[in-house]
């Protein structure tokens, strides 16, 4: 997870009274961190990415705040009407069609309140911003731009000086022969050209998700700020851009709007929301019983905004707190705003002794059996997209189980099969040596009424010699080591596999799997550049 360096001295000045060290760090458990290590003047603690809000001090320092009860209540975004703009040329929208951005003055950075706020912009990357595909962020010396500023698309031959380099180059040469463009040249790979945000004077500010313009490099001398957020989602944007004005106020700058217009974009509106919480949900599930006058003042000390509205509890949600979706979210911040350490715990009624059952016994060797033939494990979401699961495999998807009010485009679908997000799985690691031998068990998803599941278990093996044989023996040897049975394999199409070069999985007479070499033209869609074989094979069946 990743990891902030609190030093003493500056969470005291930050936090406004002063409270003794040990205090400081018997509470930083209570509001969701780990404490790393510690020295005399500093702790570093590591945070759950779910809390970009804790991504600097800053943020942290808010919520001890509210658990030490020396601020209660949502912290308001003081956002002024600003004068500049950011127009959005229609060129860009088939690349990264969102931008946002705020204006920061008027504030003072010193060398560690700098290296928060880049570690912050990592952090958000990596997280929200999803290692940058949906979101990344510029944040630049504003007094260095011309506005208005235009967000257009532009070819490689486009040159200006990135950041960390003294010399022009062109877009090209960024991708080429920098560290960072090499690592994020992939979000940009299939387009013709490439999003930049150039001033009225025709200066580049940013080559958005990869580089920013040295020419507006911050450093202790700068004190007004303008963030910018790219983005493939504009809800990821608008969320990564409140939380980093969040900070930046808290830091003591003044917040300016800006000003978006042009092809779909509009200026952002980062207020905050309402969810109804029952009362009652939060005494049933955390097993106690507590006035709503108790639980309003839990939700303010979670620096969230709570009032009583007849019988239930409206709760105001700063436009920052990203992990909040509903209800149970809410009773786990009552649950820390009122203490975890008051929590009492309590014997269960049964006295029976609990153990692993027979499926997840079975399912263990079945694990251990795939490693011993030397396959890795993967791990894949349930929920993914219709880009993975369906377009890159040129599977039918009249059958498609999509998510109701989805807060993310990338995770919206359940899962019919596991194949196709493990070739997204090896579509990210095409940079590591080869073979690449993969497997998964997990949860796929069938429509019906009601929805089915059932549990599969597939594996690929990438190299330049894979065939048909490889993969049908290590299915075999799975078969009669794990579940001592046999199969047959009849030769006919399959989705994903090459014709003549597969069959279906026949246990018992009836099937239940597909074995193959993987159709090259799908190989190509997950930018592979390597034979694919492998298999996938219901085995839910087989475990009872």
């Amino acid at each position: 997870m990743p990891v902030v360096t609190l030093y003493f001295d500056r969470v005291k000045k930050i936090l406004g009274k002063t409270v003794p060290k040990a205090k400081l760090v018997e509470t930083l458990p209570f509001i969701g961190l780990d404490i790393e290590d510690e020295t005399a003047d500093h702790i570093n603690v590591e945070y759950s990415p779910n809390r970009p809000d804790y991504s600097t001090d800053y943020g942290i320092i808010t919520g001890l705040q509210g658990l030490l009860g020396i601020k209660l209540g949502m912290p308001a975004l003081k956002i002024k009407n600003g004068k500049n703009a950011i127009k959005v040329i229609p060129s860009v929208s088939k690349v990264r069609p969102y931008v946002t951005a705020i204006e920061a003055r008027n504030g003072k950075l010193d060398d560690e309140t700098i290296r928060q706020i880049i570690t912050m912009q990592e952090d958000l990357h990596n997280g929200l911003g999803r290692r940058r595909k949906k979101a990344s962020i510029g944040i630049h010396d504003l007094e260095k731009i011309k506005f208005p500023l235009y967000y257009k698309a532009v070819t490689q031959e486009h040159s200006f000086v990135p950041l960390e380099s003294d010399v022009s180059l062109t877009v090209k040469e960024i991708l080429e022969k920098t560290e960072t463009g090499r690592k994020y040249q992939h979000l940009l790979e299939g387009y013709s050209k490439v999003p930049i945000i150039v001033d009225s004077d025709g200066k580049t500010i940013s080559l958005p998700p990869i580089a920013n313009a040295k020419l507006t490099e911050m450093n202790g001398k700068t004190r007004n700020l303008l963030v910018e957020v790219t983005a493939t989602d504009k809800n990821a944007a608008e969320g990564v851009l409140a939380v980093i004005a969040n900070t930046l106020q808290i830091a003591g700058f003044e917040l300016y709007s800006v000003k978006i217009t042009g092809a779909g974009n509009s200026t952002p509106v980062l207020k905050s929301r309402d969810l109804v919480l029952e009362p009652e949900l939060v005494n049933q599930t955390l097993g106690i019983e507590i006035s709503n006058q108790i639980m309003i003042k839990s939700l303010k000390k979670s620096r969230l905004d709570a009032k009583l509205r007849g019988k239930k509890i409206v709760c105001s949600i700063p436009r920052y707190r990203t992990d909040i979706f509903g209800v149970m979210d809410l009773v786990e911040e009552v649950a820390l705003g009122y203490g975890i350490q008051n929590l009492v715990p309590t014997m269960p009624e049964s006295v029976s002794a609990g153990e692993r059952n027979h499926v997840t016994k079975t399912l263990e060797t079945v694990r251990q059996i795939m490693v011993g033939l030397g396959y890795l494990e993967v791990m894949n979401f349930e929920l993914t997209s219709k880009e993975i699961l369906y377009d890159k495999t040129s599977r039918e998807s009249s059958k498609i189980i999509s998510v109701a009010d989805s807060k993310s485009q990338e995770h919206i679908i359940l899962r019919d099969m596991l194949l196709p997000g493990m070739m997204e799985v090896l579509s990210r690691n095409i940079h590591e040596s080869y073979p690449q031998k993969i497997f998964e068990i997990g949860t796929v998803f069938e429509k019906d009424s009601p929805i089915k599941e059932g549990i599969h278990l597939a594996c690929l093996s990438a190299h330049k010699d894979v065939n048909f044989t490889e993969v049908k023996s290590v299915l075999q040897s799975l078969l009669k080591t794990g579940f001592n049975l046999s199969c047959s394999t009849v030769p006919q199409k399959e989705p994903m596999f090459v014709d003549g070069r597969t069959g279906s999985i026949i246990i018992h007479g009836k099937k239940l799997g597909s074995v193959g070499e993987l159709d090259t033209k799908i190989v190509d869609n997950f930018k592979l550049r390597t034979p694919v074989a492998g298999f996938e094979i219901e085995i839910t069946d087989l475990l009872f």
